[in-house]
């Protein structure tokens, strides 16, 4: 059942970016530019999520658990350090420039554009270099 609704929702969220225009590069870099030709066509996602967030989260949390899972799975740790603030610029620099995060990028993968596999490709390369070096630094 967990797999299923996993699938589903994974499905659902796929159709709304593609829908809502987090597949188009020009789209993102057009919300991305508030000092240039802002394109405001985002802010509904964005206004959308923080709202459904913040509405829903107090009351999921008030529950003894999820529905599909034994315990809630949220991160333990909450200072802010170097890891932290350069993995949000490295994000932030490459969404920019890309035009296209994880998931879009993902989804956008199925329209047959070689630079949606060119990026998600690099993006999974990055990760697997991280992970050596992190890896290693903790040795």
């Amino acid at each position: 059942m967990k797999g299923l609704v996993a699938l589903v929702s994974g499905f659902l969220f796929a159709m709304g970016l593609g829908i809502i225009g987090m597949t188009q590069p020009h789209i993102v870099r057009g919300f991305l530019d508030v000092f240039g030709a802002w394109d405001w066509r985002l802010i509904g996602v964005m206004g959308g999520a923080i709202a459904v967030h913040s509405i829903t989260y107090r009351f999921i949390l008030k529950r003894p658990s999820p529905i599909l899972d034994a315990k809630f799975q949220l991160p333990t740790k909450k200072d802010i350090d170097t890891r932290l603030i350069l993995g949000a610029i490295i994000f932030g620099l490459g969404w920019g420039w890309a035009g296209i995060c994880p998931g879009p990028g993902i989804v956008a993968m199925a329209s047959g554009d070689i630079a949606f596999l060119y990026f998600v490709g690099s993006m999974l390369i990055g990760m697997k270099v991280f992970q050596l070096l992190d890896t290693k630094r903790s040795l």
